[in-house]
């Protein structure tokens, strides 16, 4: 693990450089450390056998897909948004704070990506989720050098929940927001119009209705 983020560091340092421009070879490399030592889940295994399980422990790469009708679902689940008033905010340690519309995230480019989020006790879904990888986020707000975590919060009003993130994780597209899952729209109870997605984070980290992005 410290070799890794001896490794991560130097590549991150690299790449705050020269504007944080993504790599794909620091993704396959993320990738390659996530998958070791994992326990590989057979194909055929029952999702409610899982729900006690560390996803960080688990390859998935066999389990099937859960029909979006029987995934579960915990927390806030009837926040609506505005979307004529609605943006996504990314702020923090940039140089240009954006506010973006819906439909401008639509037409970024996307990243599709099979994870599994347990709630602990109480269910594991197996989604199909896309959305926006956060490194080109970061790159349109033209992001500061040094920084190290990325926060995510929303809703707007009481109900705000956040979440901070390494930027390694980041970076490798091991989090991201997700607008799809299943190849259909996000419905509300799972956090339209935007949630994070945490590959080997518990649900409870998975910030639905997500409104601010920040930097830091």
């Amino acid at each position: 693990m410290e070799k890794r983020r001896q490794f991560l560091k130097v590549v991150l340092g690299f790449l705050g450089g020269i504007g944080l421009v993504f790599s794909p070879l620091l993704s396959m490399i993320g990738s390659a450390y996530a998958q070791a030592k994992r326990i590989i889940v057979p194909k055929g295994t029952k999702r409610q056998s899982l729900i006690n399980e560390n996803p960080a422990h688990l390859d998935t790469r066999n389990l099937d897909i859960t029909p979006l009708g029987d995934f579960g679902t915990m927390g806030l689940e009837d926040y609506k948004a505005n979307l004529e008033n609605w943006r996504l905010e990314v702020g923090g340690r940039v140089k240009k704070p954006l506010k973006l519309k819906y439909s401008e995230l639509l037409e970024l480019p996307s990243i599709e990506r099979t994870v599994l989020l347990i709630c602990p006790g109480f269910f594991a879904n197996n989604g199909h989720w896309r959305g926006i990888p956060l490194a080109e986020l970061l790159k349109a707000a033209g992001v500061e050098e040094g920084i190290t975590q990325v926060t995510f919060a929303g809703p707007e009003g009481e109900y705000e929940k956040t979440e901070a993130y390494h930027l390694e994780d980041i970076l490798s597209n091991k989090v991201f927001l997700a607008y799809e899952v299943n190849g259909k729209a996000l419905p509300r109870e799972h956090g339209f119009p935007l949630r994070v997605v945490a590959e080997d984070s518990y649900g409870s980290r998975w910030v639905k209705y997500v409104c601010k992005v920040t930097a830091a």
